[in-house]
């Protein structure tokens, strides 16, 4: 079977694990972003939804324990310690995921696509903010020199929108069930403790990565602290 000649990373900004295996990817691979096809993947609101429902998909993944939830919020803290990454725990209060991951499509057809995220991951994860907030958004795109308005704008935006459900109907199409996710052909890799597997298949010939993740099977994907429901890692 011929392999596709990129693979597509799913990634969430509401994921501590997305973050942290990004970071791990641009530490191998500098040029990640420009090798990679970037899918946001989120829990959406009733209009994303009900677009879903109208191409007969939807998302895989699973709730989660209360007690596994808060496991996990220790163990990302423990495993940022261990990759020597500040991290401050976001709380979110009524997140609208849309906001920020269709901003960051925005940004994506500004040319602003890398300075975006990385301003959106310092916010969230090394200062604690609110990603799902106007204010927080507008410093974010001011910091990554794209537009403010523009940033705003993209929930109400038909083609951004479009773009944003063509995003998460790809999800539905490849079984992703949690985030990080990893896919190139037939191959899948889930969960930070999978980005060695990845590479290990994509760059048969490179140099091993520095070192391995350290993250547990059982806890590949998971949630920032936050007020809602304890569950997946959408």
């Amino acid at each position: 079977m011929k392999q596709q000649r990129r693979p597509r990373l799913y990634f969430s900004f509401r994921s501590p694990y997305s973050w942290l295996a990004i970071h791990r990817l641009r530490r191998e691979v500098p040029d990640f972003f420009d090798r990679v096809d970037f899918f946001p993947y989120w829990d959406p609101d009733a209009q994303t939804t009900a677009a879903l429902a109208e191409r007969g998909a939807e998302l895989h993944y699973a709730q989660m324990s209360r007690a596994k939830h808060f496991y996990i919020l220790q163990d990302t803290k423990r495993l940022a310690g261990q990759a020597g990454m500040a991290m401050a725990w976001p709380i979110d209060v009524d997140p609208w995921w849309e906001l920020p991951h269709l901003a960051w499509l925005s940004a994506r057809r500004a040319g602003r696509a890398v300075p975006f995220y990385d301003a959106l991951v310092a916010a969230r994860w090394e200062r604690g903010e609110d990603i799902c907030t106007p204010d927080v958004i507008t410093k974010a795109a001011t910091t990554a020199d794209f537009d403010p308005a523009l940033a705003q704008a993209a929930p109400d935006d038909a083609e951004i929108r479009a773009e944003g459900t063509d995003c998460l109907a790809a999800a539905y199409d490849d079984d992703v069930f949690g985030i990080p996710y990893l896919r190139w052909g037939r191959h899948r890799f889930w969960g930070l403790d999978r980005v060695d597997h990845f590479l290990a298949a994509w760059q048969p010939d490179a140099d091993p990565p520095a070192g391995p993740t350290g993250v547990p099977e059982a806890v590949a994907a998971g949630v920032p602290f936050d007020t809602d429901t304890a569950g997946g890692c959408g």
